[in-house]
């Protein structure tokens, strides 16, 4: 091939399994010695990864990535909007943050504007790998949208990428999904529809073969294959409560302490919450039970409080004091009970908060529980920070525009510690395996507990093993050559026309 092939993953809803169904394609393809990188044009997430040039892109393509055993670049991600509100974004453009658009303005005209620059990353990666696995955004059938789409039949149309589309059939009504997808089409895009993939199927397949043979004779179009439901393999989603190992953080009992006790970790559900896989990692050690929690008595069993990263600290801070979570966290830091803030928790755990830029509240106070003075700046702080903690090596990121000013306490990575209350920008860290057990070691000894940290878990083997998992289903319960055929030679040709359709 003079340039990579590729495929466009679409879904027929949000959270139909986009994202991990071209994970798990990647894995495959690398596996078979395909050289392979994935890509999706736009992405709206408050779940964000930085990358090693310095650019912020979603969390899901950084795990595609590491799926198809590659570096995350810009180029995968070429424009990540980040909520502020219902009605606003952060538009960040090739890693960077370029402002903030309502979703008229940017619907409106700004979006079909960057189209270009979605097409010319995309044909950058083809020049370079065998193949491109692009994922969708909700549905194609978003016939509202799709005069400036750059993210479904658009860049497929642009780049003539066959388009598999996904659903998800534990939701129920997967057959009307895929027909309706399809019939809601223009024919030029329908003319791209290579065929489904249903996902999440409980049960005894040959009960769905005849569904799926009358969604040939109905469409013209075959299903490519039916992937089982596979617990916890949920990793990096793009937004939402649901954690990336939210299986694990249900199973997590499952695996027996080391020690007697177990160790129980509160996350509070912070409005606009961003990157809440930091927990991922604890949720991975056996004995840790992780759960979300949104009222001030849900902290009371709790040995362990995290208080995430958020797009809205001034609104989270006031979200914790209207729910009574200050004042809970306040009594936590006085009877020495652990608390750990990250990022836009570290910084409302500080005194002050100064932010022209965010909310343009202006002077805020804070918790007072860490003796740190935030000011917002314009820039965004986008890093790979290396450091050490509690005499280990921690490696993490950092997405924020908050800059602290410590002002006393113990060091620890960025930020301090103020005897069993800690505060750090750097997401990620708790990946680290020996920081993540001293850390866990020193917060089982301020709780009172006998919880002892495993000495073998390895995250990073973890996430190995999931992302296997991802590529066994793909290559297990998929037609990988029919794939393969599509990735290579794109499109089938004389594909019939669905009726209604949608105009051209």
């Amino acid at each position: 091939m003079s340039k990579g092939g590729g495929l466009l993953v679409a879904g027929t809803t949000s959270d139909a399994g986009k994202s991990v169904v071209t994970a798990g394609i990647c894995r495959w393809l690398v596996r078979q010695g395909v050289k392979v990188a994935p890509f999706k044009g736009q992405n709206m997430s408050l779940n964000s990864f930085v990358t090693r040039e310095g650019a912020e892109i979603g969390r899901a393509q950084a795990m595609q990535a590491q799926a198809a055993r590659v570096e995350p670049t810009a180029l995968m991600n070429p424009v990540l909007l980040k909520p502020g509100s219902d009605r606003s974004s952060q538009v960040v453009l090739m890693g960077k943050p370029v402002g903030e658009l309502s979703a008229r303005g940017y619907h409106g005209g700004r979006q079909q504007a960057l189209l270009g620059t979605v097409v010319e990353c995309l044909e950058e990666l083809r020049s370079t790998y065998d193949a491109v696995i692009c994922e969708g955004a909700g549905s194609p059938a978003e016939i509202n949208l799709r005069r400036n789409d750059i993210v479904n039949m658009g860049i497929a149309r642009a780049a003539r990428f066959p388009v598999v589309v996904v659903g998800d059939i534990d939701r129920g009504g997967v057959f009307a999904q895929f027909f309706g997808t399809t019939a809601l089409l223009a024919p030029e895009d329908q003319a791209l529809i290579a065929g489904y993939l249903v996902n999440k199927f409980r049960g005894d397949v040959t009960l769905l073969e005849p569904g799926l043979d009358m969604m040939l004779g109905l469409t013209g179009r075959r299903t490519f294959g039916v992937l089982p439901y596979a617990h916890g393999l949920g990793i990096d989603e793009e937004d939402g409560l649901r954690v990336s190992l939210r299986g694990a953080v249900r199973e997590s009992v499952v695996a027996p302490p080391v020690g007697e006790d177990v160790l129980r970790v509160a996350v509070c559900a912070v409005p606009l919450m961003s990157n809440f896989t930091d927990v991922d990692a604890l949720a991975a050690e056996p004995g840790v039970v992780v759960r979300f929690v949104d009222r001030p008595e849900e902290l009371v069993d709790a040995d362990l409080v995290v208080v995430p990263g958020t797009r809205g600290t001034v609104k989270a801070l006031a979200w914790l004091r209207e729910r009574g979570l200050a004042d809970a966290l306040a009594r936590r830091a006085a009877d020495g009970r652990p608390v750990l803030g990250i990022c836009g928790g570290f910084q409302v755990l500080g005194e002050h908060i100064d932010d022209e830029v965010e909310s343009r509240a202006g002077e805020v106070p804070a918790l007072g529980l860490l003796p740190v003075r935030v000011r917002f700046a314009p820039e965004k702080t986008l890093a790979r920070p290396v450091g050490e903690a509690l005499g280990e090596r921690v490696e993490g990121y950092e997405i924020h525009h908050g800059v602290a000013d410590v002002q006393g306490g113990e060091p620890f990575l960025d930020g301090c510690r103020v005897g069993a209350v800690w505060g750090t920008h750097w997401h990620g860290s708790l990946e680290s395996d020996g920081f993540r057990r001293a850390f866990l070691t020193d917060v089982a000894r301020a709780a009172g507990r006998r919880f002892v940290p495993a000495p073998d878990t390895s995250f990073g083997a973890l996430r190995e093993e999931q992302l296997d998992r991802l590529g066994d289903l793909i290559e297990e319960h998929a037609d990988t050559d029919a794939l393969w055929k599509l990735i290579e030679q794109g499109p089938p040709t004389g594909l019939p026309f669905i009726a209604p359709g949608a105009p051209s």
